[in-house]
């Protein structure tokens, strides 16, 4: 019963992150923002993300629960998330962009820290826990794109709304994880974050994230580049999130204890593969078909960062320490990813940013490589 709430609430959950990641940047050009200026708002909400996610990930460590602050952080975001696609001037898009980066963002990684907690404590496979926020997301990227195709863009607000009623209701009923019986002691948390193996391996997921998140922010602008539309960059997210849905669920088939290293070097090297191929595409339909990589691509890259990190991180600091993962994948980059794709794609447009996106991706294959050898 426990799990079964919280595959529900993972769907839910997921749902809205597929409306603020995948339609923000339509929206923003929709009302006229350069691609310039939209990636300064998501580099700037960016900033305030590596601010507030170690605070609540701390705040939940230390009041040894992340129900409750789930749930603040949740009612925050659903109104913030229903103004912000209402908004229809660059300075009122950018205060609830931060909004959303103070309190929505901060969400994903206590969602994550209470399902692999649950998974953990319930004998069950994270995986089969979250595939059902892949399903959300894949269900909500395809049905939004259409609905917005129909109704217009200005009705993403009420489906934003929508969902996220939904979401609060499903958090209302989850069960939160028992508290450590340890006391959380900073010393030991610093100790953990400052040692070599942990810096290198941060180093790692950052530079494998940056170009994930430029992914993320620019496949939008860059169907409509390719001659799509809001329809297609929904079915590219439908397509995305349905091959993360079916690797989430054999995830724990693949990522062995003691293999974290050599699957994140193989989707690395997958994520150099696939940005390459995206770069010379021709039309929106080839687009949307390389997006099947994503289930190879990020599935592997994240499930092996995040087993490796619970295997390492102390006890008592599990919140914190799946935040600081978090931070570097979806925070950090963002700053890096949505400034400086934003400036390479109007600068260049799409297809070089995809070239620069594998160049970068080749580089965290080698780094991958070179730490999986010097380890052994």
């Amino acid at each position: 019963m426990v799990a079964a709430r919280l595959r529900g609430l993972n769907f839910a959950y997921f749902s809205l992150f597929a409306l603020f990641l995948s339609f923000l940047p339509v929206y923003a050009s929709h009302i006229g923002i350069s691609g310039t200026h939209i990636g300064l708002v998501l580099g700037t909400g960016s900033v305030v993300t590596i601010v507030c996610q170690p605070f609540w990930g701390m705040v939940s460590d230390r009041r040894r629960t992340i129900k409750r602050v789930l749930l603040g952080l949740l009612l925050a975001s659903v109104v913030a998330g229903t103004l912000l696609f209402r908004a229809d001037a660059l300075w009122s898009l950018a205060l609830l962009v931060i909004a959303m980066n103070m309190f929505f963002m901060p969400t994903d990684a206590l969602m994550e820290s209470l399902n692999y907690q649950t998974s953990q404590r319930q004998g069950i496979s994270f995986g089969s826990i979250r595939m059902f926020g892949a399903m959300g997301y894949s269900a909500t990227s395809l049905t939004a794109g259409w609905l917005m195709q129909a109704w217009g863009m200005d009705s993403l607000s009420w489906i934003f709304l929508g969902f996220g009623a939904a979401t609060l209701l499903l958090a209302l009923g989850a069960a939160d994880v028992p508290a450590s019986s340890k006391p959380a002691v900073f010393r030991q948390l610093w100790r953990f974050v400052s040692e070599r193996r942990t810096l290198a391996f941060l180093l790692l997921v950052l530079v494998v994230a940056i170009p994930h998140k430029m992914n993320d922010m620019y496949i939008g602008l860059y169907m409509d580049e390719l001659g799509g539309n809001v329809r297609w960059t929904g079915m590219a997210w439908f397509v995305m999130t349905l091959t993360e849905t079916a690797m989430f669920a054999v995830s724990s088939r693949i990522v062995k204890p003691g293999r974290e290293g050599f699957v994140m070097a193989v989707a690395a090297g997958l994520y150099m593969l696939r940005f390459l191929l995206c770069s010379f595409v021709g039309d929106p339909l080839q687009l949307v078909g390389l997006q099947v990589f994503q289930g190879f691509t990020f599935v592997l890259f994240y499930v092996s960062s995040m087993q490796y990190l619970y295997s390492v991180v102390p006890e008592q600091w599990k919140s914190t320490g799946q935040t600081v993962l978090t931070l570097l994948f979806f925070g950090v980059s963002g700053i890096v990813g949505s400034s400086l794709g934003g400036w390479l794609f109007d600068l260049w447009g799409g297809a070089v940013l995809y070239r620069i996106m594998a160049a970068a991706s080749a580089a965290a294959f080698v780094y991958a490589i070179f730490l999986v050898r010097s380890r052994r």
